[in-house]
Protein backbone atom coordinates (compact mmCIF):
# COMPACT_ATOMS: atom_id res chain seq x y z
CA UNK A 1 0.00 0.00 0.00
CA UNK A 2 1.16 3.48 -1.04
CA UNK A 3 2.83 5.64 2.36
CA UNK A 4 0.14 7.72 3.75
CA UNK A 5 -2.79 5.98 1.76
CA UNK A 6 -5.83 5.16 3.18
CA UNK A 7 -7.22 2.80 0.51
CA UNK A 8 -7.41 -0.72 0.92
CA UNK A 9 -4.58 -2.94 -1.17
CA UNK A 10 -6.80 -4.83 -2.38
CA UNK A 11 -10.42 -4.47 -4.09
CA UNK A 12 -11.81 -7.75 -4.73
CA UNK A 13 -14.85 -7.19 -7.75
CA UNK A 14 -17.43 -9.82 -7.86
CA UNK A 15 -20.28 -9.45 -10.60
CA UNK A 16 -23.23 -11.53 -8.97
CA UNK A 17 -26.58 -12.80 -11.36
CA UNK A 18 -28.52 -15.32 -9.69
CA UNK A 19 -26.59 -17.49 -8.02
CA UNK A 20 -27.50 -20.50 -5.33
CA UNK A 21 -27.71 -19.06 -2.15
CA UNK A 22 -25.83 -21.59 -0.07
CA UNK A 23 -22.98 -21.45 -2.92
CA UNK A 24 -22.76 -17.72 -2.53
CA UNK A 25 -22.76 -18.05 1.10
CA UNK A 26 -19.57 -20.01 0.78
CA UNK A 27 -18.02 -17.60 -1.38
CA UNK A 28 -18.69 -14.85 1.50
CA UNK A 29 -17.58 -17.26 3.59
CA UNK A 30 -13.81 -17.69 1.93
CA UNK A 31 -13.66 -14.02 2.03
CA UNK A 32 -14.09 -13.20 5.14
CA UNK A 33 -12.28 -15.95 6.37
CA UNK A 34 -8.78 -14.25 4.93
CA UNK A 35 -6.71 -13.82 7.05
CA UNK A 36 -4.80 -10.98 5.33
CA UNK A 37 -7.17 -7.70 6.20
CA UNK A 38 -6.15 -5.60 3.75
CA UNK A 39 -9.09 -5.43 1.43
CA UNK A 40 -12.51 -3.97 0.12
CA UNK A 41 -15.35 -6.49 -1.66
CA UNK A 42 -17.50 -4.63 -4.22
CA UNK A 43 -19.94 -7.07 -5.27
CA UNK A 44 -22.57 -6.19 -8.55
CA UNK A 45 -25.82 -7.70 -8.59
CA UNK A 46 -26.70 -7.26 -12.28
CA UNK A 47 -30.80 -7.30 -11.28
CA UNK A 48 -31.09 -11.17 -10.04
CA UNK A 49 -34.38 -12.46 -10.70
CA UNK A 50 -34.25 -13.51 -6.94
CA UNK A 51 -34.75 -10.85 -4.25
CA UNK A 52 -32.81 -13.49 -1.84
CA UNK A 53 -29.85 -12.89 -3.49
CA UNK A 54 -29.55 -8.84 -2.92
CA UNK A 55 -30.79 -9.52 0.86
CA UNK A 56 -27.86 -12.35 1.47
CA UNK A 57 -25.29 -9.73 0.36
CA UNK A 58 -26.75 -6.98 2.27
CA UNK A 59 -26.62 -8.93 5.43
CA UNK A 60 -23.09 -9.68 5.02
CA UNK A 61 -21.87 -6.08 4.40
CA UNK A 62 -23.91 -5.02 7.29
CA UNK A 63 -21.93 -7.82 9.32
CA UNK A 64 -18.39 -6.59 7.66
CA UNK A 65 -18.02 -3.01 6.65
CA UNK A 66 -15.66 -4.27 4.20
CA UNK A 67 -18.33 -6.10 2.13
CA UNK A 68 -20.41 -3.34 -0.81
CA UNK A 69 -23.56 -4.11 -2.46
CA UNK A 70 -23.75 -2.22 -5.83
CA UNK A 71 -27.51 -2.76 -7.22
CA UNK A 72 -27.46 -2.73 -10.80
CA UNK A 73 -31.19 -1.72 -12.20
CA UNK A 74 -31.26 -3.64 -15.34
CA UNK A 75 -29.20 -6.82 -16.75
CA UNK A 76 -26.25 -5.46 -17.84
CA UNK A 77 -24.43 -8.70 -18.03
CA UNK A 78 -20.86 -9.83 -16.61
CA UNK A 79 -18.97 -7.03 -18.76
CA UNK A 80 -21.25 -4.15 -17.32
CA UNK A 81 -21.26 -5.48 -13.71
CA UNK A 82 -17.70 -6.13 -13.55
CA UNK A 83 -16.90 -2.42 -14.92
CA UNK A 84 -19.93 -0.86 -12.00
CA UNK A 85 -17.10 -2.14 -9.29
CA UNK A 86 -14.47 -1.72 -10.97
CA UNK A 87 -15.93 2.18 -11.43
CA UNK A 88 -16.14 2.21 -7.42
CA UNK A 89 -13.01 0.30 -6.89
CA UNK A 90 -10.32 1.86 -4.73
CA UNK A 91 -7.67 -0.50 -3.95
CA UNK A 92 -3.74 -0.51 -6.00
CA UNK A 93 -5.10 -4.10 -6.94
CA UNK A 94 -8.04 -5.62 -8.25
CA UNK A 95 -8.94 -9.21 -7.41
CA UNK A 96 -10.92 -11.21 -10.00
CA UNK A 97 -13.53 -13.40 -8.21
CA UNK A 98 -16.28 -15.12 -9.60
CA UNK A 99 -20.05 -15.32 -7.36
CA UNK A 100 -19.75 -19.03 -6.77
CA UNK A 101 -16.07 -19.75 -6.19
CA UNK A 102 -13.95 -19.94 -3.20
CA UNK A 103 -10.35 -18.22 -2.47
CA UNK A 104 -7.83 -20.48 0.09
CA UNK A 105 -7.73 -18.33 3.57
CA UNK A 106 -3.99 -17.29 2.69
CA UNK A 107 -5.22 -16.41 -1.22
CA UNK A 108 -4.32 -12.42 -0.23
CA UNK A 109 -1.64 -12.76 2.37
CA UNK A 110 -0.04 -14.76 -0.41
CA UNK A 111 -0.44 -12.43 -3.03
CA UNK A 112 -0.07 -9.47 -0.50
CA UNK A 113 3.71 -11.17 0.37
CA UNK A 114 4.41 -10.80 -3.87
CA UNK A 115 3.29 -7.65 -4.27
CA UNK A 116 5.20 -5.57 -1.28
CA UNK A 117 7.95 -7.27 -2.61
CA UNK A 118 8.18 -6.68 -6.12
CA UNK A 119 7.03 -2.82 -6.30
CA UNK A 120 7.12 -3.20 -10.25
CA UNK A 121 4.35 -5.87 -10.31
CA UNK A 122 1.19 -5.08 -12.61
CA UNK A 123 -0.11 -8.88 -12.49
CA UNK A 124 -0.03 -11.68 -10.57
CA UNK A 125 -2.12 -14.73 -10.90
CA UNK A 126 -2.18 -18.16 -8.85
CA UNK A 127 -2.20 -22.27 -9.20
CA UNK A 128 -6.39 -23.53 -8.92
CA UNK A 129 -8.26 -26.52 -8.53
CA UNK A 130 -12.32 -27.60 -8.99
CA UNK A 131 -14.68 -28.28 -6.06
CA UNK A 132 -17.52 -30.04 -6.59
CA UNK A 133 -20.90 -30.00 -4.75
CA UNK A 134 -19.46 -32.67 -2.24
CA UNK A 135 -16.39 -30.34 -1.36
CA UNK A 136 -13.93 -32.34 -3.19
CA UNK A 137 -11.48 -31.10 -4.85
CA UNK A 138 -9.79 -32.29 -8.09
CA UNK A 139 -8.35 -31.34 -11.36
CA UNK A 140 -5.93 -28.96 -9.60
CA UNK A 141 -3.59 -27.12 -11.88
CA UNK A 142 -0.50 -26.57 -11.45
CA UNK A 143 0.52 -23.76 -14.16
CA UNK A 144 3.57 -22.60 -15.92
CA UNK A 145 5.61 -19.68 -15.09
CA UNK A 146 4.94 -16.52 -17.45
CA UNK A 147 3.50 -18.13 -21.29
CA UNK A 148 2.91 -15.76 -23.45
CA UNK A 149 2.12 -18.19 -26.64
CA UNK A 150 0.25 -20.00 -24.00
CA UNK A 151 -2.23 -17.44 -23.04
CA UNK A 152 -2.73 -16.94 -26.93
CA UNK A 153 -4.02 -20.65 -26.78
CA UNK A 154 -6.34 -20.68 -23.50
CA UNK A 155 -6.89 -18.36 -20.68
CA UNK A 156 -4.42 -20.69 -18.21
CA UNK A 157 -3.55 -17.87 -15.59
CA UNK A 158 -7.50 -17.04 -14.90
CA UNK A 159 -7.86 -18.16 -11.18
CA UNK A 160 -6.48 -15.89 -9.15
CA UNK A 161 -5.85 -13.19 -11.18
CA UNK A 162 -4.72 -9.99 -9.60
CA UNK A 163 -4.03 -6.45 -11.96
CA UNK A 164 -2.51 -3.03 -10.66
CA UNK A 165 -6.09 -1.01 -10.60
CA UNK A 166 -4.27 1.65 -12.50
CA UNK A 167 -3.20 -0.04 -15.59
CA UNK A 168 -6.67 -1.80 -15.43
CA UNK A 169 -8.03 1.43 -15.43
CA UNK A 170 -6.16 2.90 -18.04
CA UNK A 171 -6.88 -0.22 -20.34
CA UNK A 172 -10.94 0.60 -19.93
CA UNK A 173 -11.69 -2.25 -18.32
CA UNK A 174 -13.66 -4.84 -19.59
CA UNK A 175 -14.36 -4.31 -23.06
CA UNK A 176 -18.29 -4.94 -24.11
CA UNK A 177 -18.66 -8.18 -26.72
CA UNK A 178 -16.22 -9.97 -24.95
CA UNK A 179 -18.95 -11.44 -22.22
CA UNK A 180 -17.89 -15.30 -21.41
CA UNK A 181 -14.09 -14.41 -22.32
CA UNK A 182 -13.93 -11.13 -20.47
CA UNK A 183 -10.97 -12.32 -18.30
CA UNK A 184 -9.06 -13.84 -21.35
CA UNK A 185 -9.07 -10.76 -23.20
CA UNK A 186 -8.23 -8.61 -19.87
CA UNK A 187 -5.41 -10.57 -19.60
CA UNK A 188 -3.98 -9.88 -23.19
CA UNK A 189 -4.48 -6.60 -22.32
CA UNK A 190 -2.69 -6.69 -19.19
CA UNK A 191 0.34 -8.46 -19.83
CA UNK A 192 0.88 -6.53 -23.23
CA UNK A 193 1.46 -3.51 -21.28
CA UNK A 194 2.64 -4.85 -17.42
CA UNK A 195 6.10 -4.25 -15.95
CA UNK A 196 6.67 -7.61 -14.49
CA UNK A 197 4.14 -10.49 -14.33
CA UNK A 198 4.72 -12.88 -11.40
CA UNK A 199 3.18 -16.17 -10.86
CA UNK A 200 2.49 -17.55 -7.40
CA UNK A 201 2.89 -21.37 -7.67
CA UNK A 202 0.13 -22.55 -4.84
CA UNK A 203 -3.74 -23.61 -5.22
CA UNK A 204 -5.03 -20.22 -3.75
CA UNK A 205 -8.24 -20.30 -5.69
CA UNK A 206 -11.04 -22.94 -6.33
CA UNK A 207 -13.41 -22.69 -9.17
CA UNK A 208 -16.85 -24.47 -8.01
CA UNK A 209 -18.39 -26.69 -10.03
CA UNK A 210 -22.22 -25.73 -10.21
CA UNK A 211 -24.69 -26.57 -13.24
CA UNK A 212 -23.66 -23.97 -15.93
CA UNK A 213 -20.84 -23.18 -15.57
CA UNK A 214 -17.62 -23.83 -17.49
CA UNK A 215 -15.43 -25.39 -14.61
CA UNK A 216 -17.91 -28.39 -15.23
CA UNK A 217 -18.69 -27.97 -19.02
CA UNK A 218 -17.19 -26.48 -21.28
CA UNK A 219 -20.24 -26.67 -23.80
CA UNK A 220 -22.24 -24.61 -21.57
CA UNK A 221 -21.00 -21.22 -22.75
CA UNK A 222 -20.48 -21.38 -26.60
CA UNK A 223 -20.25 -17.64 -27.10
CA UNK A 224 -17.52 -17.62 -24.89
CA UNK A 225 -15.02 -19.90 -26.99
CA UNK A 226 -16.23 -17.06 -29.83
CA UNK A 227 -15.38 -14.24 -28.47
CA UNK A 228 -12.24 -15.90 -26.70
CA UNK A 229 -10.96 -16.45 -30.41
CA UNK A 230 -11.69 -12.69 -31.34
CA UNK A 231 -9.46 -12.08 -28.09
CA UNK A 232 -6.75 -13.89 -29.11
CA UNK A 233 -7.12 -12.37 -32.92
CA UNK A 234 -6.85 -8.61 -31.68
CA UNK A 235 -4.17 -9.77 -28.97
CA UNK A 236 -2.20 -10.75 -32.18
CA UNK A 237 -3.03 -7.35 -34.30
CA UNK A 238 -1.89 -5.53 -31.39
CA UNK A 239 1.19 -7.10 -31.30
CA UNK A 240 1.92 -7.10 -34.84
CA UNK A 241 2.13 -10.97 -35.52
CA UNK A 242 0.84 -11.47 -38.70
CA UNK A 243 -1.16 -14.37 -38.29
CA UNK A 244 -4.97 -16.02 -37.61
CA UNK A 245 -6.76 -17.11 -34.34
CA UNK A 246 -8.84 -20.26 -35.16
CA UNK A 247 -10.10 -22.34 -32.46
CA UNK A 248 -8.13 -25.62 -31.70
CA UNK A 249 -9.67 -28.96 -33.33
CA UNK A 250 -9.37 -30.66 -30.19
CA UNK A 251 -10.93 -28.44 -27.29
CA UNK A 252 -13.58 -25.69 -27.47
CA UNK A 253 -12.41 -22.41 -26.13
CA UNK A 254 -8.64 -23.83 -26.84
CA UNK A 255 -7.12 -21.49 -29.83
CA UNK A 256 -4.27 -22.43 -32.13
CA UNK A 257 -2.34 -19.34 -34.25
CA UNK A 258 -1.74 -19.94 -37.93
CA UNK A 259 1.17 -17.60 -38.65
CA UNK A 260 1.95 -16.07 -41.63
CA UNK A 261 5.81 -16.52 -43.14
CA UNK A 262 7.27 -13.16 -44.71
CA UNK A 263 8.33 -13.86 -48.28
CA UNK A 264 11.28 -12.24 -47.87
CA UNK A 265 12.68 -15.09 -45.22
CA UNK A 266 15.28 -17.85 -46.50
CA UNK A 267 14.91 -20.37 -44.62
CA UNK A 268 17.09 -23.85 -44.82
CA UNK A 269 16.14 -27.37 -43.94
CA UNK A 270 18.76 -29.27 -42.83
CA UNK A 271 18.78 -33.00 -43.16
CA UNK A 272 21.42 -35.35 -42.09
CA UNK A 273 21.09 -38.98 -43.82
CA UNK A 274 22.77 -42.67 -45.02
CA UNK A 275 19.71 -42.77 -47.78
CA UNK A 276 18.30 -46.27 -45.61
CA UNK A 277 14.72 -47.52 -46.65
CA UNK A 278 12.37 -49.58 -44.68
CA UNK A 279 9.10 -50.98 -44.10
CA UNK A 280 6.22 -47.87 -43.19
CA UNK A 281 2.33 -48.74 -43.51
CA UNK A 282 3.51 -51.76 -45.09
CA UNK A 283 5.39 -50.01 -47.92
CA UNK A 284 9.32 -50.24 -48.47
CA UNK A 285 10.44 -46.51 -48.52
CA UNK A 286 13.71 -44.61 -48.76
CA UNK A 287 13.02 -42.41 -45.70
CA UNK A 288 14.95 -38.99 -46.79
CA UNK A 289 13.26 -38.61 -50.54
CA UNK A 290 9.71 -39.07 -48.20
CA UNK A 291 10.97 -36.40 -45.86
CA UNK A 292 11.84 -34.30 -48.57
CA UNK A 293 8.84 -34.81 -50.86
CA UNK A 294 6.31 -34.07 -47.88
CA UNK A 295 8.33 -31.07 -46.59
CA UNK A 296 8.07 -29.44 -49.74
CA UNK A 297 4.68 -30.83 -50.61
CA UNK A 298 3.34 -29.12 -47.30
CA UNK A 299 4.34 -25.65 -47.55
CA UNK A 300 3.96 -22.72 -50.35
CA UNK A 301 7.52 -20.92 -49.04
CA UNK A 302 8.97 -19.85 -51.95
CA UNK A 303 12.52 -19.17 -50.45
CA UNK A 304 13.92 -22.41 -49.30
CA UNK A 305 16.91 -24.48 -49.77
CA UNK A 306 17.16 -27.98 -48.82
CA UNK A 307 20.24 -28.96 -47.13
CA UNK A 308 21.33 -32.98 -47.47
CA UNK A 309 24.15 -34.33 -45.43
CA UNK A 310 25.20 -37.60 -46.77
CA UNK A 311 27.25 -40.28 -45.60
CA UNK A 312 29.28 -41.99 -47.86
CA UNK A 313 27.39 -45.03 -48.43
CA UNK A 314 24.62 -43.47 -49.30
CA UNK A 315 22.92 -44.82 -52.48
CA UNK A 316 23.85 -42.91 -55.80
CA UNK A 317 20.50 -43.31 -57.17
CA UNK A 318 18.63 -41.65 -53.60
CA UNK A 319 20.66 -38.80 -54.77
CA UNK A 320 19.75 -38.52 -57.95
CA UNK A 321 16.33 -39.33 -56.54
CA UNK A 322 16.30 -35.69 -54.16
CA UNK A 323 17.94 -33.87 -57.41
CA UNK A 324 14.46 -34.73 -59.30
CA UNK A 325 12.64 -34.02 -56.17
CA UNK A 326 14.05 -30.79 -54.92
CA UNK A 327 15.65 -29.77 -57.79
CA UNK A 328 17.74 -25.94 -57.69
CA UNK A 329 16.48 -26.08 -54.21
CA UNK A 330 18.66 -28.80 -53.02
CA UNK A 331 21.97 -29.09 -51.61
CA UNK A 332 23.99 -31.90 -51.61
CA UNK A 333 27.12 -31.81 -48.60
CA UNK A 334 29.22 -35.14 -48.34
CA UNK A 335 30.24 -36.12 -44.70
CA UNK A 336 33.15 -38.81 -44.61
CA UNK A 337 33.59 -39.17 -40.79
CA UNK A 338 31.82 -41.22 -38.22
CA UNK A 339 28.38 -41.07 -37.36
CA UNK A 340 27.48 -37.72 -35.34
CA UNK A 341 24.24 -35.88 -35.93
CA UNK A 342 25.67 -32.80 -34.11
CA UNK A 343 28.54 -32.12 -36.56
CA UNK A 344 26.32 -33.65 -39.32
CA UNK A 345 23.89 -30.59 -38.24
CA UNK A 346 26.77 -28.02 -38.09
CA UNK A 347 28.20 -29.07 -41.35
CA UNK A 348 24.59 -28.36 -42.95
CA UNK A 349 24.30 -25.46 -41.43
CA UNK A 350 27.45 -23.86 -42.24
CA UNK A 351 26.44 -25.00 -45.89
CA UNK A 352 23.39 -23.26 -45.87
CA UNK A 353 22.24 -19.16 -46.45
CA UNK A 354 19.18 -19.19 -44.71
CA UNK A 355 17.92 -16.56 -41.70
CA UNK A 356 16.24 -19.29 -40.15
CA UNK A 357 17.48 -22.78 -40.01
CA UNK A 358 15.12 -25.95 -39.83
CA UNK A 359 16.77 -29.11 -38.26
CA UNK A 360 15.08 -32.34 -39.43
CA UNK A 361 15.42 -35.71 -39.51
CA UNK A 362 15.42 -37.88 -42.79
CA UNK A 363 12.89 -40.31 -41.35
CA UNK A 364 9.57 -38.19 -40.84
CA UNK A 365 6.97 -37.77 -42.79
CA UNK A 366 5.16 -33.97 -43.02
CA UNK A 367 1.08 -34.20 -42.83
CA UNK A 368 0.07 -30.83 -42.03
CA UNK A 369 -0.26 -27.79 -44.89
CA UNK A 370 1.79 -24.78 -43.98
CA UNK A 371 4.17 -26.81 -41.94
CA UNK A 372 6.97 -24.98 -42.35
CA UNK A 373 5.24 -21.41 -42.12
CA UNK A 374 3.69 -22.79 -38.81
CA UNK A 375 7.04 -24.02 -37.15
CA UNK A 376 9.19 -21.23 -39.02
CA UNK A 377 6.93 -17.86 -37.75
CA UNK A 378 7.26 -17.49 -34.08
CA UNK A 379 10.54 -16.77 -34.96
CA UNK A 380 9.88 -13.30 -35.81
CA UNK A 381 9.47 -12.55 -32.17
CA UNK A 382 12.53 -11.34 -30.80
CA UNK A 383 12.32 -13.26 -27.52
CA UNK A 384 11.57 -16.83 -29.26
CA UNK A 385 14.45 -18.56 -29.64
CA UNK A 386 13.50 -21.71 -31.10
CA UNK A 387 10.62 -24.12 -31.68
CA UNK A 388 9.29 -27.66 -32.42
CA UNK A 389 6.89 -29.78 -34.06
CA UNK A 390 4.09 -32.36 -33.16
CA UNK A 391 5.38 -35.66 -33.97
CA UNK A 392 3.58 -38.81 -34.13
CA UNK A 393 4.36 -42.67 -34.35
CA UNK A 394 3.32 -44.24 -37.06
CA UNK A 395 0.20 -45.41 -35.31
CA UNK A 396 -1.18 -41.60 -34.63
CA UNK A 397 0.13 -41.72 -30.51
CA UNK A 398 2.18 -39.12 -29.85
CA UNK A 399 5.82 -39.04 -30.12
CA UNK A 400 6.61 -35.33 -29.44
CA UNK A 401 5.20 -32.71 -27.47
CA UNK A 402 8.49 -30.94 -26.15
CA UNK A 403 10.61 -32.30 -23.56
CA UNK A 404 9.94 -32.12 -19.82
CA UNK A 405 13.00 -31.63 -17.54
CA UNK A 406 12.09 -32.90 -14.39
CA UNK A 407 13.55 -35.19 -11.17
CA UNK A 408 16.68 -35.76 -12.75
CA UNK A 409 15.21 -36.98 -15.91
CA UNK A 410 14.70 -35.95 -19.28
CA UNK A 411 11.40 -36.57 -21.09
CA UNK A 412 9.06 -36.72 -23.44
CA UNK A 413 5.44 -35.88 -22.30
CA UNK A 414 2.38 -37.76 -23.20
CA UNK A 415 4.63 -40.14 -24.90
CA UNK A 416 2.31 -42.70 -26.85
CA UNK A 417 -1.06 -40.73 -25.41
CA UNK A 418 -3.71 -40.69 -28.69
CA UNK A 419 -3.10 -38.04 -31.10
CA UNK A 420 -7.06 -37.09 -30.54
CA UNK A 421 -6.32 -36.70 -26.87
CA UNK A 422 -6.16 -32.93 -26.03
CA UNK A 423 -3.66 -33.34 -23.19
CA UNK A 424 -4.67 -32.54 -19.61
CA UNK A 425 -5.74 -29.27 -19.30
CA UNK A 426 -5.56 -28.42 -22.82
CA UNK A 427 -1.30 -29.29 -22.94
CA UNK A 428 -1.80 -31.11 -26.55
CA UNK A 429 -4.51 -28.84 -28.03
CA UNK A 430 -2.16 -25.74 -27.87
CA UNK A 431 0.98 -24.38 -28.66
CA UNK A 432 3.14 -23.58 -25.60
CA UNK A 433 6.16 -22.63 -23.93
CA UNK A 434 8.64 -26.04 -22.93
CA UNK A 435 11.84 -26.82 -21.44
CA UNK A 436 12.98 -27.91 -24.97
CA UNK A 437 12.24 -29.39 -28.54
CA UNK A 438 13.72 -32.38 -30.22
CA UNK A 439 16.16 -31.86 -33.07
CA UNK A 440 14.19 -34.16 -35.05
CA UNK A 441 12.07 -31.13 -35.89
CA UNK A 442 12.93 -27.55 -34.70
CA UNK A 443 13.43 -24.50 -36.21
CA UNK A 444 15.86 -21.79 -34.97
CA UNK A 445 17.06 -18.15 -36.62
CA UNK A 446 20.49 -18.67 -37.76
CA UNK A 447 21.69 -15.86 -35.58
CA UNK A 448 20.32 -17.71 -32.46
CA UNK A 449 22.25 -20.84 -33.64
CA UNK A 450 25.72 -19.32 -34.55
CA UNK A 451 25.69 -17.28 -30.82
CA UNK A 452 25.08 -20.14 -28.65
CA UNK A 453 27.49 -22.55 -30.63
CA UNK A 454 25.56 -25.03 -32.78
CA UNK A 455 24.97 -28.30 -31.41
CA UNK A 456 27.63 -30.08 -29.14
CA UNK A 457 29.72 -32.43 -31.09
CA UNK A 458 30.71 -34.55 -28.02
CA UNK A 459 26.94 -35.27 -27.95
CA UNK A 460 27.15 -37.03 -31.00
CA UNK A 461 23.69 -39.30 -30.12
CA UNK A 462 21.48 -38.42 -27.60
CA UNK A 463 20.65 -35.58 -25.38
CA UNK A 464 22.82 -32.79 -27.95
CA UNK A 465 18.84 -31.31 -28.53
CA UNK A 466 18.25 -31.49 -24.75
CA UNK A 467 21.66 -29.04 -24.63
CA UNK A 468 20.86 -27.55 -27.41
CA UNK A 469 17.32 -26.37 -25.51
CA UNK A 470 19.48 -25.40 -22.47
CA UNK A 471 21.38 -23.08 -24.17
CA UNK A 472 18.48 -21.60 -25.94
CA UNK A 473 16.84 -20.70 -22.41
CA UNK A 474 20.40 -19.52 -21.22
CA UNK A 475 20.29 -16.75 -23.52
CA UNK A 476 16.52 -15.76 -22.40
CA UNK A 477 15.06 -17.02 -25.17
CA UNK A 478 11.19 -18.66 -24.94
CA UNK A 479 11.11 -22.12 -26.55
CA UNK A 480 7.59 -22.62 -28.22
CA UNK A 481 6.35 -26.06 -29.10
CA UNK A 482 3.87 -25.62 -32.32
CA UNK A 483 0.63 -27.89 -32.23
CA UNK A 484 -0.36 -27.28 -35.48
CA UNK A 485 3.23 -28.17 -37.36
CA UNK A 486 2.46 -32.20 -37.35
CA UNK A 487 4.50 -34.75 -38.56
CA UNK A 488 4.73 -38.46 -38.16
CA UNK A 489 8.17 -39.93 -37.19
CA UNK A 490 9.47 -43.30 -37.83
CA UNK A 491 12.03 -42.86 -34.85
CA UNK A 492 14.48 -46.01 -34.68
CA UNK A 493 13.48 -47.16 -38.05
CA UNK A 494 17.01 -45.96 -39.78
CA UNK A 495 19.17 -46.23 -36.42
CA UNK A 496 18.50 -48.34 -33.15
CA UNK A 497 17.98 -45.79 -30.29
CA UNK A 498 20.17 -46.98 -27.65
CA UNK A 499 21.05 -44.28 -24.25
CA UNK A 500 24.47 -44.52 -22.40
CA UNK A 501 25.21 -43.31 -19.20
CA UNK A 502 27.25 -40.97 -19.78
CA UNK A 503 25.36 -39.27 -22.23
CA UNK A 504 23.08 -38.76 -19.15
CA UNK A 505 24.97 -37.67 -16.68
CA UNK A 506 27.29 -35.29 -19.26
CA UNK A 507 24.20 -33.54 -20.02
CA UNK A 508 23.25 -33.00 -15.78
CA UNK A 509 27.29 -32.17 -15.20
CA UNK A 510 26.48 -28.99 -17.71
CA UNK A 511 23.72 -27.94 -16.45
CA UNK A 512 22.15 -29.54 -13.30
CA UNK A 513 20.07 -32.12 -12.51
CA UNK A 514 16.49 -30.67 -13.23
CA UNK A 515 13.96 -30.55 -10.41
CA UNK A 516 10.51 -29.05 -10.73
CA UNK A 517 10.38 -28.56 -15.10
CA UNK A 518 8.99 -25.17 -15.91
CA UNK A 519 6.42 -25.47 -18.10
CA UNK A 520 4.88 -28.57 -17.27
CA UNK A 521 5.03 -29.28 -13.57
CA UNK A 522 2.82 -31.70 -13.02
CA UNK A 523 1.57 -34.48 -15.40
Amino acid sequence: MTAGSTAPLFSIITPVYEPGLDVLSDTIASVRAQTFPDWEWILVDDCSPSPQVRETIRRAAAQDRRIRLVERETNGHIVAASNDALAVATGEFVVLLDHDDLLHEEALAKVAQMVLRTDDVDYLYTDEDKVDDEGTHYDEFFKPGWSPERLLGQMYTCHLSVVRRTLMVDLGGFRTGFDGSQDHDLVLRVTERARRIVHIPEILYHWRVVPGSTAGNAQAKPYAATAGMRAVQESLERRGIDGRARTSPLALGHYLVDRRLAPGTSVSIVIPTRGQDGIVWGERRTFVTETVRTALEHTSHADLEVVVVYDDPTPADVLDDLRRIAGSRLVLVPYHRAFNFSEKINVGVVHSRGSRVVLLNDDVHVISDGWLEQLVGPLDEPDVGMTGAKLYFGDGTIQHAGHRYTEGQFTHPYLGVPGTDPGRLGDLAISREVSGVTAACSALRRSVFDEIGGLSESLPVNFNDVDLSYKVRHAGLRIVWVAGCELYHFESRTRPRTIESWEHLDTMARWGRPGRDDYLPVL
